[in-house]
């Protein structure tokens, strides 16, 4: 049955259905052809995979970033961030970093990250003389953190797939390695604007007007203290906090900043629920995917070999860093997560490999995997909000990609950097 469902997979891929019905459909063909079960398990499994009160935060989180985004303290976020860097060579640049790295504390969607703050800093980053294509390539780049800084969709999916890990413990793993790549993405920036002689236009701002800025920016950043602190307090859980900060967004954008109106609301929540509708479709497909596989005993038949292999847990992360680079060059994070995570993680395991550092180590590398083609969601995401070609981005991604893969050999050779807060924070 193994052979008939990675066959119809792909045979469907390369005729360019979406992958969350490929994958469904896949299943679907893989029972019918080579098992004895009805073809009905298959919805069984794709509406069980979905029946998580962990997986309800999905929807209530990006319809938070919604909110912020409607309610302009996206805006606000990229006035705050630009008050400190504007003025540098290439500052503009540096606020896209920091808004993105602000705004994924929020959000926990790559996708939501691009199409909102970072969207608007393209268009402001190109009246002021940056290229289009590399602002656009940028934006992509540093949206990779928007699933590694907590809170974070793929974050609560890795736990609903590994007992062994948490969610609190997953977000507070990511903090350090998503302010890395943030640190990685501006190394980038400084080096590319100052080949290019990208400068700034911008004046440094007076000390009244930074405090000003500041204090107005204030109850938005409070959104992120509130979701990190509550959790790690156990006020509330995850999905809890998904709720609460769909409240905040929506008393302070209606109230504190008075900008977002009641016409508003129809449209801000058409949109969260088209964008949760299509990654619950992906989530469900991948469940059936799985079931089909753990049928097969796929994951214990490789768990097997692996450890018969006797390798070192070193040697084993460096060929999960090869085989998810590759995976993520055909497949979003999301599906990823829910296929390879019940087959890898109790291989890890076995290695004596800390299932903290290796939820990281998967995810950043199946982020990586949103900016590179062919399927790199985040350039199809960046060149349609902003009119640009992919190949455009295509070309200016080169240097980004190479300081990804410099932060992921980093948290692969130092675990220390994915699982210190944790540790520290009691989980």
């Amino acid at each position: 049955m193994t052979p008939i469902l990675f066959a119809a997979f792909f045979i469907l891929l390369a005729i360019g259905m979406p992958v969350a019905f490929a994958l469904a459909i896949a299943a679907g063909i893989a029972v019918s052809l080579g098992s004895s079960y009805p073809s009905i398990v298959i919805v069984k499994e794709m509406f069980s995979g979905l029946d998580s009160f962990p997986l309800m935060a999905v929807p209530f989180f990006i319809l938070a970033a919604e909110l912020m985004s409607g309610g302009a303290m996206t805006r606000i976020l990229l006035s705050f961030a630009g008050q400190f860097v504007g003025h540098l060579r290439g500052g503009l640049g540096y606020a896209n970093l920091i808004s993105s790295t602000m705004f994924a504390g929020i959000s926990g969607s790559a996708l939501a990250d691009a199409a909102g703050p970072g969207a608007m800093m393209i268009r402001e980053m190109e009246r002021n003389g940056y290229d289009r294509s590399y602002a656009g390539a940028l934006t992509a780049a540093s949206a990779v953190v928007g699933p590694i800084i907590p809170p974070s969709i793929i974050m609560i999916l890795y736990a609903m797939q590994d007992e062994a890990v948490s969610v609190g413990a997953l977000f507070m793993a990511g903090i350090l390695p998503g302010l890395l790549i943030t640190c990685a993405m501006a190394a980038v920036n400084w080096h590319v604007c100052r080949r290019r002689g990208f400068r700034s236009s911008a004046p440094m701002p007076s000390p009244r007007e930074m405090l000003r800025t500041t204090l107005y920016a204030l109850p938005a950043l409070f959104l992120i203290v509130i979701i990190i602190g509550g959790i790690r307090a156990g006020i509330f859980t995850p999905t809890e906090a998904s709720v609460v900060a769909v409240l905040y967004a929506l008393l302070c954008g209606m109230f504190f900043y008075r900008s977002l109106k009641i016409s508003q609301l129809p449209q801000i929540v058409l949109d969260a629920a088209l964008l949760s509708a299509a990654i619950l479709l992906i989530l469900a497909g991948a469940r059936a995917f799985a079931w089909v596989l753990i049928i097969e005993s796929v994951p214990q038949s490789l768990a097997s070999a692996i450890v018969a292999m006797e390798l070192s847990p070193l040697l084993f992360l460096l060929m999960v860093n090869l085989l998810l680079l590759v995976f993520g060059l055909f497949m979003d994070p999301l599906p990823g997560v829910m296929i390879l995570v019940p087959i890898l993680a109790p291989i890890a395991a076995a290695l004596g490999i800390d299932p903290v550092h290796f939820a990281i180590v998967v995810i950043v590398n199946l982020t990586i995997g949103l900016i590179t083609p062919p399927v790199g969601s985040l350039l199809f995401v960046v060149s349609s909000v902003v009119k640009l070609r992919v190949g455009d981005l295509v070309r200016e991604m080169p240097p980004f990609l190479v300081a990804h893969l410099v932060v992921l050999l980093a948290l692969t050779f130092i675990p220390a950097i994915s699982v210190w807060l944790p540790r520290i924070s009691g989980f």
